[in-house]
């Protein structure tokens, strides 16, 4: 009998936008996180973000709104979307089947790349043509916190599920550690070799060049050239290596070509009004 109410119950919160991790009307940001406690920094940063971005405005996360509703920001997350749901610069995931998103409508304010907005629009669903991902707002939010120091020649940032094929690496910058000190790590090289896309986005986004290195066929292309057009770049500027040697041979990918103020405007503060 406990395991079935245990399933009922797990069931109820995956099915209803409006069961949150408070017990008042509130707006609920969904991320993703590994079932086994530990957190991956590029995940970790839709909470970052979106505090921060309330914060500009005397708001918090834990307030109570009028209308509950549910947030989807940073991360490949949009299979998880509800009817209903808010999204201010989620993406598609491309390894997950389609049939997967269910969704039947959602509110869309900005999304990662031009990709994403061609999937959910095929959908019927009217997506703006505000694009990029949120963490590029970092040094914009967070100003004079993060300084690019240019110390070592290079770091090495690896996808969560390819921690293990550099764990051993003298110059790993591990997802596993706070966003913070990942932050720090990657702002202190001058060249960021990276399969974590949020790697990427932070070095690209404080000015420092990066490569993406295809160290596994784990993660689908899709939210790499999604966030790659997002940022002001061509489909034919997208390369990637694969492997660290030649990632340093190739050296930095073009520079986005990018304006935050779109994305930031986009901010749904509307939801906590």
């Amino acid at each position: 009998m406990l395991a079935k109410l245990s399933t009922l119950a797990k069931n109820l919160t995956q099915a209803s936008p409006l069961v949150g991790r408070l017990p008042y009307p509130h707006v609920d940001l969904f991320h993703w996180s590994p079932d086994n406690g530990n957190v991956n920094f590029g995940d970790r940063l839709s909470d970052i973000v979106t505090r921060q971005m309330l914060a500009f405005h005397g708001l918090s996360l834990d307030d109570q709104v009028r209308d509950p509703a549910r947030l989807l920001a940073i991360g490949s997350i949009l299979h998880f979307a509800q009817t209903g749901d808010n999204v201010w610069g989620s993406g598609w995931n491309g390894k997950i089947p389609e049939k997967e998103f269910t969704a039947g409508d959602l509110k869309v304010h900005a999304v990662r790349g031009p990709l994403t907005a061609e999937f959910l629009r095929k959908r019927g669903i009217v997506v703006p043509d505000v694009y990029g991902d949120p963490a590029l707002l970092l040094p914009y939010i967070f100003k004079n916190r993060f300084v690019a120091t240019a110390e070592d020649d290079y770091v090495v940032v690896p996808n969560l599920h390819d921690l293990a094929l550099v764990n051993d690496h003298p110059k790993l910058v591990s997802p596993l550690w706070g966003w913070n000190i990942v932050i720090n790590k990657i702002l202190k090289a001058k060249f960021v070799l990276a399969s974590s896309l949020h790697g990427l986005i932070i070095a690209e986004a404080f000015g420092i060049p990066a490569r993406y290195v295809r160290l596994s066929q784990t993660e689908d292309l899709f939210k790499y050239k999604d966030y790659h057009l997002g940022s002001g770049r061509t489909e034919a500027e997208f390369s990637f290596a694969t492997s660290l040697q030649e990632g340093l041979e190739m050296g930095g990918a073009p520079a986005i070509r990018y304006d935050h103020t779109a994305l930031m405007y986009a901010f749904p503060l509307e939801l906590w009004n």
